[in-house]
């Protein structure tokens, strides 16, 4: 098959494709004919060298992955032969062919293309865990989502409407923020010319967010401590702007605010199952009727993963970049 590689740790220009050994499916295993890749930070890492894949995954990129059920391992009864699925992987996408336990797999809706479903299953469910299982997002609570035009920003956005909660979000550009608005976000700061946390604060009266999503880490951990409410819960999912900070514990606990991290990918399988059934009886029901949808900014063939990432990197794209895998450029 067709994979990308990383040649060596360092930029974009490290990645180029290669023929790999095609996966064979082992016990509760799926291989899937790949359709879609979807991109996330996570890849940047790895192909930095700052992010190496857990024990027994493959070392080649991808996270998440839609496509068509190649074959199935012992064990396995659904999704069978020719099913569109899509995937939740800890690596592999970036192929032709990607094998995955099949509790990791889920019904592709037929109203969503087989290619924009590979940029679902990384994006919602990170989204859907990190504000309802970890972040306990309550109906009609106030969310304060920062990138909100990321992948997983465009996910939170509409999970949050979807449970009346009132919705702003951060994001670098007025085009930004009107396309979270079209979404469904109640109001937009801009990080580059504003103060989120005063924003904030002026949205909600004085009140603050009763759940912040942050993508940032050590960078925004101060000011998401003073944008938070009482008893407020931060959400942490990235660490693009660090990974250590000094935290005023003093001021958490006067406030009862609770610092939550979370992360998807070196979760044992059990718990990734249980997640992904989640995000199959919660969020797929609601992609199937069109109330939720993936947002994706760009397609390009597998082989210019390089520009993807570049694309990424740059903050250029609105949503999800999603590598076309079905087709040779």
């Amino acid at each position: 098959m067709r994979a990308i590689v990383v040649a060596a740790p360092g930029g974009p220009e490290q990645l180029h494709i290669a023929e790999c050994p095609d996966p064979v499916a082992q016990d509760g295993e799926i291989v899937v004919r790949v359709a879609g890749a979807g991109l996330n930070r996570a890849d940047l890492l790895q192909r930095q060298g700052f992010y190496p894949p857990p024990p027994g995954a493959s070392d080649i990129l991808g996270l998440e992955a839609s496509g068509v059920v190649a074959s199935v391992g012992p064990g396995v009864a659904t999704p069978s032969e020719g099913a569109r699925v899509m995937l939740l992987v800890e690596g592999g996408a970036y192929a032709e062919l990607v094998a995955v336990r099949a509790t990791q797999a889920v019904h592709v809706p037929d109203n969503i293309a087989l290619i924009d479903a590979g940029g679902i299953p990384e994006a919602f469910i990170t989204a859907h865990d990190a504000l309802f299982a970890r972040g306990h997002l309550q109906d009609g609570e106030t969310l304060l989502i920062h990138g909100g035009g990321g992948g997983v920003g465009t996910a939170a956005i509409q999970l949050g409407r979807q449970h009346g909660c009132r919705v702003l979000v951060t994001a670098g550009s007025a085009e930004k923020l009107e396309q979270c608005a079209q979404l469904g976000a109640d109001a937009g700061i801009n990080y580059r010319s504003e103060d989120f946390v005063t924003r904030t604060r002026e949205l909600t009266g004085g009140r603050g967010a009763d759940v912040v999503l942050d993508i940032m880490g050590a960078s925004y951990l101060g000011q998401n401590i003073e944008a938070v409410a009482v008893d407020g819960r931060i959400v942490v999912i990235g660490m693009q702007g660090g990974t250590q900070a000094t935290i005023d514990l003093g001021a958490m606990m006067r406030r009862r605010i609770a610092l939550i991290s979370t992360a998807l990918r070196a979760r044992p399988a059990t718990q990734k199952a249980a997640i992904v059934a989640a995000f199959t009886a919660e969020v797929v029901p609601a992609l199937a009727s069109g109330r939720l949808r993936p947002v994706i900014g760009r397609v390009l063939p597998l082989e210019e993963a390089a520009e993807a990432h570049r694309l990424m990197e740059a903050g250029a794209v609105v949503g999800k970049i999603v590598l076309d895998a079905s087709s040779r450029a």
